[in-house]
């Protein structure tokens, strides 16, 4: 059997990587770094799951459901050591959506669907595909998603009296505002001590979980003041201290045909966000995930969340960094945060009537402002025209439109700018050649070995990047790092033959550079061509320095190495 890439299919890379950590070892220090880590996680999903629930259109104990079901299956059968999984930000929209066209039955029939398409993807070798992703559009659909999320909270924030909010933006915006005359001022005390208390803990004290102590204090005034605002108890009467028991929907082929939309909208989201949180765990750790194993797990754990009736799940990015921060070694961790959650809701359910919607609501707009990633946005407004464009279209899309519409459009125009500069590259690439062979009958052809490592001064690694590098193939670049032997003090980057550079190529040198400066090691790029030199100039890279510095050719790269460590073996010997 052949990958989707056309090459031979390695099955072992579908082994989890639960089975791996065992076949090294697990010991007790293990079980209690990861008993730890889970613990801390735990406190940090529980108040999101219950508010992505509430503002999904559903029910609390739904998000509770999803982040035990799904969030076990994930991190048991995953192909990351350290990824947590459960509802999401990104999938509010979504799920919003389905639930009011269709209902929650449908919503169920279109998670299952979704969960047999990304076993599929899995099995067909789509894992690897999906990273080809341009940034422009990740980071404007992940915006929109954000101003729809924080949009969505104003009403909970400032316990408005509305009784049929509308989905659509604007005139979701113009009810609020027809009704701000119905505003509740304990309710906005609530939520702005929600406000103060996790942005405070999380200045002062950032390793403390201010998510959960701020839907605490909340809680207990409620509790000890009986203060008039809404509460999980009475709007949706508390949530249950057991799990239903798996069962399987009513489906018909009419039903599944209107819902497929949907169900390919959540499996690419699932895919998409589960592969983004497994790459960033593995940019914090150095280990490498299985992207396949991955999609797999998350198949089988939104079909599993399906049974239970849950929610679509996904590799949550936030959840899983605090699972590294707080020391988790294995998937044990994000299995024993799954446990923990089903502890609370076996023995503690109760608490979780008090708990005020303004202080979840409180909580989603954090998680809203977070999302937005504003830097990445400022970062690729300064990018060409072209990737603004499609950035800002996404974005726009997504907000007034329709999240499926805005992934098909802002695809399409990378596609069309890709493909724009491609014919564009073809002639420089042409010219460049001739001027190249007439200028240096001795540079080295392709194929043959550009350096000799005796010629390289100590602690000096030496990589050349050939042809356009663009978001199809910034992937590649991960892995020079993983063939480092060692940390090398400079790092030079030849780049004579890059004929063209897009905003995504750009951030994955920035992050190339981010990653090697922590090791202590300087980046040389050398021989930046005229095009890719304007470009990584506009997006700020010259102006990281000592951290990446720029060199007309190889020879002025070898100077440079050698003023940051010292001349090569061989010339001192001669």
């Amino acid at each position: 059997m052949t990958t989707a890439s056309g090459g031979s299919r390695d099955w072992s890379l579908l082994a989890p990587k639960m089975w791996t950590v065992l076949r090294e070892g697990y010991g007790r220090t293990d079980l209690t770094a990861d008993a730890i880590a889970g613990l801390t996680v735990a406190i940090v999903a529980l108040p999101l799951a219950m508010a992505i629930a509430i503002a999904s259109g559903t029910t609390p104990d739904k998000g509770l459901l999803t982040a035990i079901v799904a969030g076990f299956l994930i991190s048991a059968l995953g192909g990351s050591r350290f990824q947590i999984g459960g509802p999401t930000g990104a999938f509010i929209v979504v799920v919003y959506d389905v639930v009011q066209t269709y209902g929650y039955d449908g919503l169920v029939i279109a998670t299952g669907m979704a969960g047999v398409m990304l076993v599929v993807a899995a099995l067909a070798g789509f894992g690897t595909l999906v990273k080809y992703m341009p940034q422009p559009v990740i980071t404007g659909f992940t915006a929109g998603i954000a101003v729809i999320i924080f949009t969505s909270q104003i009403k909970d924030f400032l316990g408005l009296d509305v009784d049929d909010m509308p989905a659509d933006l604007l005139a979701k915006l113009e009810a609020i505002a027809r009704h701000i005359d119905t505003i509740s001022p304990a309710t906005v005390a609530i939520g702005l001590l929600a406000l103060a208390t996790i942005i405070g803990l999380r200045r002062a004290f950032p390793k403390l979980p201010h998510l959960l102590i701020a839907v605490a204090v909340g809680a207990g005034l409620v509790a000890l003041f009986g203060l008039p605002v809404d509460t999980i108890g009475s709007r949706f009467g508390g949530i249950p201290s057991s799990l239903p028991m798996p069962s399987v929907p009513e489906v018909s082929l009419a039903r599944m045909s209107e819902l497929l939309p949907s169900a390919f909208t959540i499996a690419f989201l699932a895919g998409v966000e589960s592969l983004l949180s497994a790459v960033v765990a593995d940019g914090m750790t150095g280990r490498r995930h299985r992207s396949n194993c991955e999609l797999l797990a998350q198949g089988v754990a939104n079909s599993a969340s399906a049974l239970f009736g849950g929610m679509p799940a996904t590799g949550a990015i936030a959840r899983t960094v605090t699972n590294i921060r707080s020391g988790g070694r294995t998937p044990v961790a994000g299995i024993l945060h799954a446990v923990f959650i089903l502890s609370f809701v076996l023995f503690l359910a109760p608490l979780a009537s008090f708990v005020p919607l303004a202080t979840l609501a409180a909580v989603l707009m954090v998680v809203a402002w977070n999302m937005s990633e504003m830097h990445r946005f400022r970062h690729l407004m300064r990018a060409p025209l072209g990737d603004r464009l499609v950035l800002l279209s996404t974005f726009g899309l997504t907000v007034a439109v329709d999240l499926t519409v805005a992934i098909e459009v802002g695809v399409v125009l990378a596609s069309f700018l890709f493909m724009h500069r491609m014919a564009g590259a073809v002639r420089i690439e042409a010219q460049h050649e001739l001027i190249e062979e007439d200028a240096d009958d001795f540079a080295p052809r392709p194929g043959e070995m550009f350096v000799r490592r005796a010629e390289l001064p100590p602690r000096t690694e030496v990589y050349q990047l050939r042809g356009p590098f663009f978001f199809g193939v910034v992937a590649s670049l991960a892995d020079v790092l993983q063939r480092l032997g060692g940390t090398p003090r400079v790092f030079i980057l030849r780049m004579r033959r890059v004929p063209l550079i897009d905003a995504t190529g750009a951030a994955a040198l920035s992050d190339l550079v981010d990653t090697l400066a922590r090791q202590g090691t300087t980046v040389v790029l050398s021989g930046v061509q005229e095009a890719p030199m304007r470009l990584l100039h506009q997006m700020g890279l010259n102006e990281r320095a000592p951290a990446v510095l720029f060199a007309p050719d190889y020879q002025h790269a070898l100077t440079l190495a050698e003023e940051i460590v010292g001349p090569a073996q061989a010339r001192r010997t001669n």
